[in-house]
């Protein structure tokens, strides 16, 4: 299965630029503290919003039930843990994946 990694930096709050199927979005991820779970966001290259607030759950296509203009194939976590917490993706516990449909 062929997939590319998305970094997730170390902050609370961040947007990154990154190409998928040959076309430039930007992603935004979220650390909400009450709730302990992290979001995210796409939004095309001008910064218009496609998806905003996904919560990110473990081993589950975060975009399975969203019919939008979002890159075709799957967003998701690739980790063994049940909930990722703040700081597993900078220990390398987790990593946020796009897997491109084929």
């Amino acid at each position: 299965m062929e997939y590319t990694i998305i970094e997730v930096p170390d902050m609370n709050d961040s947007v990154s630029r990154v190409v998928l199927n040959g076309k430039q979005y930007q992603v935004r991820f979220t650390w909400n503290d009450t709730g302990g779970y992290w979001s995210f966001s796409l939004l095309d290259s001008l910064s218009n919003p496609i998806v905003v607030g996904m919560k990110i759950v473990p081993r589950f296509p975060i975009n399975v039930f969203h019919a939008v203009e979002l890159p075709i194939g799957i967003f998701g976590v690739k980790t063994e843990l049940d909930k990722v917490g703040r700081t597993d993706f900078r220990e390398g516990k987790a990593s946020f994946i796009f897997v491109p449909a084929e």
